[in-house]
């Protein structure tokens, strides 16, 4: 319960609205899709990149990007993004 009170209050906090737009911190993202799934506004589209490491062999990489026109600063994707790579910041 006490867990579920503090989760509240950080959601809270997180700024919003039309004088706030998403960001996607690139080195947290996993590309998992969360973030376009939750988007009412078509805001966030994923792209291909290149891995980071080497060893792993995979054959796409993709990372989440926020299209800042069509952000209302709702935070759907700040609560829905499993790995807080997405962070609400100043228009």
């Amino acid at each position: 319960m006490m867990l579920n009170s503090m989760r509240a209050e950080e959601e809270a906090m997180i700024k919003g609205g039309e004088e706030a737009v998403a960001w996607v911190k690139k080195e947290l993202c996993i590309g998992c899709d969360q973030c376009t799934i939750v988007c009412d506004d078509d805001a966030i589209e994923l792209y291909d990149t290149p891995m980071a490491s080497p060893i792993m062999d995979v054959d796409v990489n993709r990372k989440a990007k926020i299209l800042r026109d069509e952000c209302t600063g709702c935070k759907l994707c700040v609560l829905g993004c499993p790995t807080d790579a997405i962070i609400m910041i100043d228009r």
